[in-house]
């Protein structure tokens, strides 16, 4: 399959890389660090990075502000994206073709040619394979590609902790780190929050409610984040902290939005997407989301997790 996108990438002149709404490190670490091999590879080639920017990962890189001319003939590419309903800038199918590059369950199999790699800790992981495996066939690295693809796979492995990283994982990033770029500065931006945000992080920490079968929640409503004046965006990197707390196997975050209750759900051992597909969602066994409209729903999503809690401590 690599050999099959690389032929079609040096078929044409265009190729614009697209990854999903709401991104992460790994979005933006893949998508970047796809464009910048290719970039780097075939000069003569206009590649672009597009999408909404997320502030908080303007460190990663900016996005390329570009035209709908621009897709007429062109090679479009998404990465790290499950479903064709989630994919950020909807003029993904104004190309000439679609690939997706991805690490989550292929549930949605969209694209003309698909790659799809579950056992990867990261699409940015799948990046670096694209990398080594093409580099006979002229694609080369750069540092700045190394930098992106470094910090999408820390960003999705929680710094190597999560069950996702594997061998390969470890093997990978230590190959990436010989590139000349600042581990310490890329960390640093990575996980400082912003006072406000910390102090979020407080609140989160002393209101968490826990169930007898090992399941935790938080509910930050628009009117708690008002208060502590931090954007939903921003009020996700808060998630993976209640991994720390001994007696929780799995928990949830409700995150409200404008049109929506985001639903950010996490586990140390029970498969969780099961719970995330019954609410408009998808994800990683471990890792995954949804959405819901109301409050009243929150129960019933908490039901179906502490169902899935039960029958995983049997």
């Amino acid at each position: 399959m690599i050999e099959q996108i690389i032929a079609e990438i040096e078929q044409y002149d265009t190729i614009i890389v697209h990854r999903h709404v709401r991104p992460d490190p790994d979005a933006y670490g893949s998508q970047g660090g796809l464009v910048a091999i290719l970039q780097e590879s075939f000069p003569e080639k206009k590649i672009y990075a597009v999408g909404k920017e997320e502030p908080t990962l303007h460190y990663m890189r900016r996005l390329d502000v570009i035209e709908d001319v621009e897709y007429n003939g062109a090679l479009v590419i998404v990465c790290d994206t499950a479903n064709e309903e989630r994919i950020c800038d909807r003029r993904y199918n104004l190309g000439d073709k679609l690939i997706k590059i991805d690490h989550h369950p292929n549930e949605d199999p969209y694209g003309d040619l698909l790659w799809v790699d579950t056992t990867a800790s990261s699409c940015s992981e799948m990046i670096y394979e694209f990398y080594l495996k093409g580099k006979n066939k002229g694609l080369k690295m750069n540092d700045e590609a190394a930098r992106l693809l470094f910090g999408g796979i820390v960003g999705d492995t929680g710094r190597f902790l999560f069950p996702s990283s594997t061998d390969k994982t470890f093997a990978y990033a230590g190959e990436l780190i010989h590139y000349h770029f600042s581990r310490t500065e890329l960390f640093d931006r990575m996980y400082e929050l912003e006072p406000n945000i910390i102090k979020l992080k407080g609140y989160v920490l002393q209101n968490f409610e826990l169930q007898p079968n090992g399941v935790a929640s938080v509910k930050l409503t628009k009117e708690l984040l008002k208060e502590y004046d931090a954007r939903p965006a921003e009020a996700s990197l808060l998630v993976g902290i209640l991994g720390d707390v001994k007696g929780i196997i799995a928990w949830v975050f409700f995150i409200e939005e404008d049109d929506q209750i985001r639903v950010r759900l996490r586990s140390k051992g029970p498969v969780i997407n099961v719970v995330a597909r019954k609410f408009n969602g998808g994800g990683h066994p471990l890792a995954s989301g949804a959405s819901i409209y109301s409050w009243e729903t929150v129960n019933d999503v908490l039901r179906e997790l502490d169902e899935v809690c039960k029958q995983h401590s049997k």
